[in-house]
Order: structure tokens, then sequence, then C-alpha cells
């Protein structure tokens, strides 16, 4: 069984826990992340078990550190870019390219933790939830778990020019993670299942499955373009793009709950 790091509001102030139990109140992700593979280990290692963690569930993110996103990863991905774009070689060159599309989702302090409201444009018509398997990296590039992630998205603004990429992608409340880190090697994430499930009035509206062996490109790779020519000295942490797309008459609407499972660390939000 994996390690699982998960951060929480308490009357003091945000406070990491591991395993449901408190780590000490100087912890924090992005100073863990400076440390060396063992170094790291050993650090865990030699925390004495503190109270149980109780308080409500943050995003398991420091508030500093960086969110990247990868896209057009999947070929259901690329075959939804194309059909949404009215420029669709471009999303075609993108998925057989050498370079991978990156792109920055948000820093920590805008995420929001399961639970927590996510949101949809209001200056937009057709508005999705894409699944995704979000790497955790430390200062040097380095896999050292992953989380839940959900990249809300809107497909009018994507579809209608490429160039209008960071407005789809990077809004108040876009960007949702948790419930927490599960700590493991990348070798553990290659074939996970990932499950979406939207609701709306209690009732399943859409359902979708995938896995990550279907990601295009190796997460080691991915890792690698991210730190190229770009320093994460608090680490950073990377989605791996979606591999589940609602149709083309399917849009988000307030008031529905998006739940996203992969293999069994699951991020709930409603949106408002």
């Amino acid at each position: 069984m994996h390690d699982l790091l998960t951060r929480h509001a308490t009357a003091d102030g945000p406070r990491w826990a591991l395993n449901g139990r408190y780590l000490p109140a100087g912890f924090t992700l992005s100073q863990w992340l400076t440390l060396s593979p063992s170094a790291a280990a050993d650090a865990l290692e030699a925390v004495a078990p503190g109270a149980a963690a109780d308080a409500p569930l943050l995003p398991p993110i420091d508030d500093a550190q960086e969110l990247w996103a990868s896209g057009v990863t999947y070929l259901s991905s690329r075959m939804a870019r194309e059909a949404e774009s009215q420029s669709a070689d471009v999303y075609q060159k993108v998925y057989a390219a050498e370079r991978p599309e990156l792109f920055f989702k948000a820093t920590g302090w805008r995420a929001r933790g399961s639970g927590q409201p996510i949101r949809i444009r209001a200056d937009s018509g057709w508005n999705v939830p894409e699944p995704e398997l979000v790497l955790v990296l430390d200062s040097g590039g380095r896999i050292v778990g992953y989380t839940t992630g959900n990249d809300v998205s809107s497909r009018s603004i994507e579809g209608e020019n490429p160039l209008y990429l960071p407005q789809a992608k990077v809004y108040d409340g876009a960007c949702a993670i948790g419930p927490g880190i599960r700590l493991c090697s990348a070798d553990t994430m290659r074939d996970l299942p990932i499950a979406l499930e939207i609701l709306r009035g209690g009732a399943s509206v859409f359902a979708g499955l995938t896995r990550t062996s279907q990601i295009k490109r190796g997460l080691e790779e991915l890792a690698a373009w991210l730190f190229r020519e770009l320093r994460q000295p608090a680490g950073a942490f990377l989605f791996t793009g979606t591999g589940i797309v609602p149709g083309e008459d399917f849009s988000l609407r307030s008031g529905d709950v998006v739940r996203i499972d992969i293999d069994g660390l699951v991020l709930e939000n409603p949106v408002e």
C-alpha cells in the first residue's frame, strides 16, 4: 500500500498529513520536494505519527507551487480537438511531433481541492471536465507520486482559435486536484484505470473509462520536457492529458457534480 499525503485546513492554517496523521507543523511539500530521493524517504520515515488529521481537505499543493499541463497525449483527445477546431491540422501535428504540447495551468493557491466547487466560464457555451493523471515532480524533475486532476476547459473558446488556449484553460475554478498525493514510482502509474462520471440532479448523465497505458508519451518523457530550460525549485505538478472527452452535444451545467476516480483516488467537485 502506498503512502498518501493530504493537506488540511486547520484552525492554525494549512497542515500536511501522512496516511491520515498530521506531520509536524513546519512540513511543506515545497521543501520536501527539494530533497534527494533517499533523503525524502528518510524524512518521512523519521516522523513520529501525529494526531489524526480530521480537518477539512485542501488541495494537496502549497500555494506558491505551479501546475502545468500536457495536451493531445491520447488519440481520443486529438480526435476531439480536431472535431472542435477550425485548425485541425495543428492537433494532428502536435500529436505526432517529438515536442509535446505543454502549457501553464495554475498556481497552487488557485487550485480547488476535492469537495470544493469548480466553475464554467460565463462567456463559453461549451465546457467540459478533463480527468487526468497528475504527476508530482521533485525539484530535479523526478516523479515521486501522483494525484487526481480535473483540467476544466472551454471547448468553444479553444476551438475558435488555438491561440485562445490560455483563456480556455486558465480561469477561476478551472483546476482541481486531490484528494491527496499517492507516493509511488512511475512504474506504478503506467496502466491505472481512470473513470469519469458526471451527475446532474443526482443522476448520471455521462460516464467514461480509459487507462493511463493509452497515453502516447512516456511519463518520464513529459516530465523531462517540462524541466527542459525551466527550473522548478519547489517541484511541480504536471497534468498528463485526458483520454475521456464527452461528445459535442454535452456541456457542463451549474449544479453538476464531477467525479474522477484514478485507481481509488477519488476527486469530486460540484460545478458552480
